[in-house]
């Protein structure tokens, strides 16, 4: 089992910047794969950005030029960085992880962090 807790969300105002940390306990991260899902309010969850226990890094196209995924091993977390936010950045952000996720279902998840971005 790993338990997964989301934090570095709030209210920033348009063109700021958020970093979201997720912190991973009773396992490490080494063997899965983590990433991060956003639902804003009346929307399906969308999928933002994934890492891997190789390195690779991959996003989806409407933030990979402005969110960044990263990860520290030492401190068993994963970030976001959320850079040039823009309003239609509002919504609860959640990381997750799977050893190996088929057609995008994770077995572990979080929380959730809310982001509002205002205009």
């Amino acid at each position: 089992q790993v338990q997964l807790a989301e934090s570095g969300g709030g209210l920033v105002q348009a063109g700021g910047s958020l970093r979201l940390s997720c912190r991973a306990s009773g396992r490490t991260f080494s063997s899965f794969v983590v990433a991060w899902f956003r639902q804003a309010p009346g929307k399906e969850r969308e999928f933002l950005a994934a890492t891997w226990s190789s390195g690779r890094t991959g996003y989806t196209d409407s933030v990979k030029d402005r969110f960044t995924i990263s990860i520290d091993n030492a401190k068993n977390t994963v970030f976001l960085q959320m850079n040039s936010l823009k309003p239609e950045d509002t919504a609860v952000y959640y990381c997750a992880a799977d050893p190996a996720p088929k057609a995008g279902a994770y077995d572990y998840w979080g929380q959730g962090t809310p982001v509002t971005v205002s205009s």
